[in-house]
């Protein structure tokens, strides 16, 4: 045991799981061309508006039919948005293995009044999708940001589904490979992976989600901010850069220049591998060390962005009071801010991986932990 300070520290000890880290080459002096005091309805705007969508579409991939737009009020606000105006005409299968899903739960089954089936697994794991009724429309989230577990592909959603797939990526997107012939709503937010800037939200929206809009009227009102059709038909200016409501120019410069710094590291394949890396090197140190572990009890579930981790000594008499104190004493010796687990969540630590990040950071924080570690074990010991 040993309680000596590592001699390496982080350069960038920003590990929160949103907002996330900004791209290591971020400075605010590259948000000069923003056309602040210009309307978003101008020329300029919507350019910037536009580019933003379509560079979006080039590096994730998203295919040509599919339409994307920009939304109020983050991820939240895009997916209540694809809820309220897409479920009702058929029914619904819930599935919830985190808080953010348990949230969509509320949303449907609570204010909506569907009388969803509702499939849920315990933080760790994942519903078993070979159980999940594709010909219901289905709404679950592909990352579980606050669980650190991750649906390992798309191949167990049939491609001639009859219903919907809604499909909340706001954790994933970035970082891991969707199957959009799978999806037919999916959301995120700017704030995740890319590290972008808060309020807004990507809506992208298949063709056969189209279709459902503009043959399909809820049963309950929406409001202006929610709305997507007009006259039976889509709103298309939404998904060309004509926003509901106002948009932050700023911010939308600052995601500009996040996916131009994507691009710069090999666009969705670069990042991947660099979350991956990320990731690898925690596993390396659980691996070495017995007195921690992954939430995600199936490696083929982990989470490459989100990872959550567990205290295993049996030592440890407080488990949550425990963790806290890790996370209070590394934030306090600026290694590593706002890794605490979600509050919702089991406790333990959450360390974002997501490429934004640099390994040698993720390396030089490692160390601090195991010493965080010892030091609080000792603590616990002498307060004993």
């Amino acid at each position: 045991m040993t309680t000596t300070q590592p001699a390496t520290r982080p350069a960038n000890p920003r590990f929160s799981s949103g907002p996330c880290a900004k791209p290591p080459t971020f400075t605010v002096n590259k948000l000069t061309d923003a056309p602040l005091g210009r309307s978003h309805r101008a020329a300029i705007g919507k350019a910037k508006l536009k580019a933003a969508i379509e560079t979006t579409r080039e590096i994730l991939g998203v295919p040509a039919d599919y339409r994307i737009g920009i939304v109020p009020a983050s991820d939240t606000g895009a997916y209540e948005m694809a809820m309220w105006n897409l479920l009702g005409e058929r029914p619904v299968e819930m599935l919830a293995w985190e808080s953010f899903g348990a949230g969509w739960v509320t949303d449907v089954v609570k204010q909506l009044k569907i009388e969803a089936e509702v499939k849920t697994a315990d933080y760790g794991q994942i519903v078993d999708f070979a159980t999940v009724g594709f010909d219901k429309d289905v709404c679950f989230t592909w990352n579980g940001t606050t669980s650190g577990v991750r649906i390992p592909n798309g191949d167990a959603i049939p491609a001639d589904r009859a219903g919907l797939t809604l499909c909340d990526a706001t954790s994933a997107a970035f970082a891991m490979d969707l199957p959009w012939d799978r999806l037919d709503v999916t959301t995120f937010s700017w704030q995740k992976v890319l590290g972008g800037e808060a309020a807004h939200g990507m809506l992208i929206l298949s063709p056969r989600a189209v279709e459902r809009l503009e043959s399909y009227t809820p049963p309950w009102p929406l409001p202006k901010i929610f709305r997507l059709t007009k006259g039976g038909k889509l709103i298309e200016g939404i998904f060309e850069g004509a926003t509901i409501n106002t948009p932050s120019m700023l911010a939308v410069e600052d995601y500009l220049f996040a996916l131009d710094w994507a691009k710069s590291v090999g666009g969705l394949q670069g990042l991947i591998a660099r979350a991956d890396a990320n990731t690898a090197a925690i596993t390396r140190f659980v691996d070495t060390h017995d007195w921690i572990d992954f939430l995600a009890e199936n490696p083929a579930t982990r989470s490459n962005t989100s990872v959550c981790l567990k205290f295993t000594d049996t030592r440890i008499t407080d488990g949550a009071a425990f963790a806290k104190a890790i996370a209070k004493r590394l934030e306090a010796e600026g290694i590593a801010y706002d890794i605490g687990a979600y509050r919702d969540a089991p406790p333990g630590l959450r360390i974002w991986c997501g490429g934004t990040v640099e390994t040698a950071d993720i390396d030089a924080m490692l160390p601090w932990l195991a010493w965080a570690f010892e030091v609080e074990i000792a603590a616990q010991f002498q307060a004993a």
